[in-house]
């Protein structure tokens, strides 16, 4: 079964999926956000139906977190929580938080080998960051050999 990978920004989501076998991340698509945090979740949760009826279905979502460097609560905190929050009254699939920090970072630079123009890497960014945080956390719900 699937996992689906979300950032929520306060533009656009970004979505990754995995492989039915839960082992790699890919980018998904973008979704742009609607301005009120309620249409942001009526769009999620209707991509996550369908997504849920599809032969692979979807066993999990996991959410970026958002945190500074140091740990502490960011800005954009209390907002994703909040969304999350109204996303689990929605939907009865499990959603867990996986870390972002640097997840953005890292996605660019990935970008940057095959887009070195930015509007190019910009349209696909939060795609790639979703993509990031969700093999992330595939990683570390890897057992250890």
């Amino acid at each position: 079964m699937r996992a689906l990978g979300v950032d929520l920004g306060e533009r656009r989501i970004g979505l990754a999926i995995s492989d039915p076998s839960g082992t790699l991340a890919r980018p998904l698509r973008t979704i742009e956000r609607a301005a009120a945090d309620a249409e942001a979740i009526h769009q999620l949760g209707r991509l996550i139906d369908e997504l849920a009826r599809d032969e692979d279905s979807l066993a999990l979502i996991v959410v970026g977190h958002p945190r500074r460097l140091d740990g502490t609560p960011h800005e954009q905190t209390a907002r994703v929580e909040a969304l999350v929050a109204a996303l689990r009254r929605r939907i009865t699939i499990p959603i867990v938080f996986q870390d972002e920090r640097l997840s953005s970072h890292e996605a660019n630079d990935r970008l940057a080998v095959r887009h070195r123009d930015w509007r190019q890497r910009k349209r696909r960014l939060d795609a790639a960051a979703a993509a990031v945080i969700l093999q992330d956390y595939l990683d570390s719900e890897r057992p250890r050999e």
